[in-house]
């Protein structure tokens, strides 16, 4: 049960929050000066730090991916690495190994470019199955064991991987466990027509600019703070509750249709970090609580990777975004 917030911790913490959220306004516009448009993506990327999380990005070749990723370590002053996965790539390649040395007689530890605080793994489906599960006790635990050694990861620790659309040549689906540890999968589109002007205007006769950056890790962990105290009304989470109750059993309001189209629903995990997302969403709006919009704007990129769709529903060509649009249809806010 929350615990109930009165009217003076409410004011004490909008303030404290309007004054963590203009540094990150900040953040936002440090972006900007790079990353022209994809303002979904930049915020699911800004609250997967707040929340702890990680972020699978998803969308075709050409579309400034990879460039978000590296102008928001930039703006943080945060040590990022790239990792090109590649279907020849092996997990020590990843993490790192124990050597042995015969001079000395002993193995000693060759730590992998996993060691960083924000990991950029670029187009991970292109790895097989076993590469990309070498990241899930770093994801999970914020550690790595090499031989009988394990070695914590730096903090802040996050991984931002991309993908292309498992349509493509060349593509290995991810593994269920892997997906679930993301907390956020954005999917990137193409520019509108004015942000793509925009795009050849700036970027065809010069090289992005690297911004200065703006946020130090004293300010990002008194933001994340700020966001797990951030109150969540108990409406809200019965809501939040019946949505995630309607992914298993959608007879249980009324959509018994689209039962065949779900294979298993969303997990107490998702729930978990569905809570978290919303909060974070909230303290982007600068405000000390959670109103139905912030459920709203964080439901798809939180829980679309956490369902898992039938055959007959890739035969009708329906995608989770679909199914949770028709259950926030039959659920409405309280």
């Amino acid at each position: 049960m929350p615990k109930p917030i009165h009217a003076a911790q409410l004011e004490a913490q909008e303030q404290i929050i309007t004054h963590l959220g203009q540094q990150f306004d900040r953040l936002r516009a440090a972006i900007a000066t790079t990353v022209i448009g994809q303002h979904e993506l930049i915020d699911c990327l800004i609250m997967g730090l707040l929340c702890r999380g990680h972020v699978l990005i998803e969308g075709v070749p050409g579309l400034a991916k990879t460039l978000t990723v590296t102008t928001l370590s930039a703006a943080l002053d945060l040590h990022c690495r790239r990792i090109q996965f590649t279907p020849d790539l092996l997990p020590s390649d990843l993490i790192g190994t124990p050597i042995f040395h015969p001079g000395s007689g002993e193995f000693r530890t060759r730590k992998g470019p996993v060691f960083t605080q924000m990991l950029l793994a670029d187009e991970i489906n292109r790895a097989p199955a076993k590469v990309q599960s070498a990241l899930l006790e770093a994801m999970e635990e914020g550690q790595v064991t090499l031989g009988e050694e394990t070695f914590p990861l730096p903090q802040p620790f996050m991984v931002m991987a991309t993908q292309n659309p498992i349509e493509h040549e060349g593509t290995y689906p991810l593994p269920e466990a892997q997906v679930d540890r993301f907390l956020f999968k954005a999917l990137v589109d193409y520019p509108s027509r004015s942000e793509e002007a925009e795009i050849i205007d700036r970027l065809s006769v010069a090289d992005p600019v690297r911004p200065q950056p703006v946020l130090g890790i004293a300010e990002l962990e008194a933001a994340r703070d700020a966001v797990r105290d951030i109150h969540l009304d108990v409406r809200i989470r019965d809501w939040l509750l019946d949505i995630v109750a309607a992914t298993r059993d959608p007879a249980s309001c009324g959509l018994a249709e689209l039962a065949p189209l779900i294979e298993h629903g969303v997990s107490p995990r998702g729930s978990i970090l569905l809570a978290r997302t919303v909060r974070a969403h909230a303290f982007l709006q600068q405000r000390a609580y959670v109103v139905p919009d912030d459920l709203l704007s964080v439901l798809r990129p939180t829980l679309r990777h956490r369902l898992l769709l039938s055959y007959e529903a890739d035969i009708d060509r329906v995608s989770a975004d679909d199914i949770l649009q028709r259950l926030i249809t039959v659920l409405p806010p309280p």
